[in-house]
């Protein structure tokens, strides 16, 4: 009885430095980096840069997987229902953790509390860009434009409650112009459409945009951002363009599973933030069309609290739901 009571004690004694011991030995096998979007796109590639030297940093590899389906959903979800290990993590954008509360009315995970923040990772720049034939160059002929032709005042997005339709609303809301949402199934048709003339503009992000507005096939207006992007440093901001205070950007992050290590947590962060310091990284990275972000867990971990309020304020304001 005397050696059951000693096991079972050793075992009680034991449970509380496991996950320190675990901390201590990690990593000691690959990392799953997912990817809650399909491959190819602006969040793919982004995951994929930030691999390769991140698995330098750790020591082991870091393997990008897509799990997409549900506007980032179904891998969200399995994220959040992985063990808080720190061999996985999850590619965290502003839809998957701010606005899909909103335009779900039921959601596998909270992104609240199913997720600790490790780091932002990028701000993208939308641009308000139209097709040439328009002759429209400026926010403001912009907006006399579809004062007076309301019935060709159209822009696209990617879909609903996407990076471009929340950006184009909060513009239609903020200057009173009678701007029509077209959805599309991704940024692609949209794109498509906006060049063929079938519809009049659309706030697309600038990374997706930036070689039809550099082949000519599409005239760039404004930078939603406060700052003007390096990519076009000769278009002004919306901002600059009589909005004083409009800034708005999609963003990312890296989060983990709640429960995981802090040891491990300021692992990822310091790592990344060295990776975010590399010059020929940073080239990289703005390439893309994304301004190089970095900082602390906490910072990222406020910016996803205070875009669920504020995006989805603005879904809830427009009424969009998804099911």
């Amino acid at each position: 009885m005397k050696r059951y009571a000693g096991i079972l004690l050793g075992m009680l004694l034991a449970a509380p430095v496991a996950p320190a011991l675990a901390a201590d030995n990690w990593p000691s096998q690959p990392v799953r980096f997912v990817v809650p979007f399909p491959p190819g796109g602006p969040t793919d590639l982004m995951a994929r840069l930030i691999s390769e030297p991140l698995s330098k940093k750790l020591g082991t590899s870091v393997i990008v997987e897509n799990k997409a389906g549900a506007a980032g959903n179904v891998g969200s979800a399995q994220v959040a229902k992985s063990a808080p290990d720190g061999y996985t993590i999850l590619l965290a954008a502003s839809g998957n953790m701010s606005v899909n509360q909103t335009l779900f009315k039921s959601l596998p995970y909270d992104p609240i509390k199913d997720f600790a923040s490790i780091i932002q990772i990028s701000r993208f720049p939308l641009v308000l860009e139209v097709n040439p034939e328009s002759g429209i160059k400026t926010v403001a002929e912009y907006i006399a434009y579809t004062k007076a032709n309301p019935g060709k005042a159209t822009f696209g997005s990617a879909g609903n409650g996407s990076p471009q339709h929340l950006g184009g609303e909060l513009f239609k809301t903020l200057t009173q112009t009678p701007l029509q949402h077209i959805p599309y199934k991704g940024a692609g048709p949209a794109l498509n459409d906006l060049i063929g003339g079938q519809i009049l503009s659309m706030f697309d992000i600038l990374g997706s945009s930036i070689q039809h507005i550099n082949s000519k096939r599409l005239t760039p207006i404004a930078i939603t951002t406060k700052a003007r992007s390096p990519l076009l440093p000769d278009v002004p901001t919306i901002d600059e363009s009589g909005l004083p205070g409009f800034d708005y950007y999609a963003w990312h992050g890296i989060v983990a599973p709640a429960g995981t290590p802090p040891e491990v947590i300021a692992r990822y962060n310091t790592a990344l933030n060295e990776i975010f310091a590399d010059p020929a990284f940073r080239t990289r990275w703005e390439a893309i069309g994304s301004d190089v972000v970095g900082g602390t867990p906490a910072q990222f971990d406020t910016l996803v609290r205070s875009e669920a309020e504020r995006l989805g304020g603005l879904v809830r304001q427009l009424g969009v739901q998804l099911d």
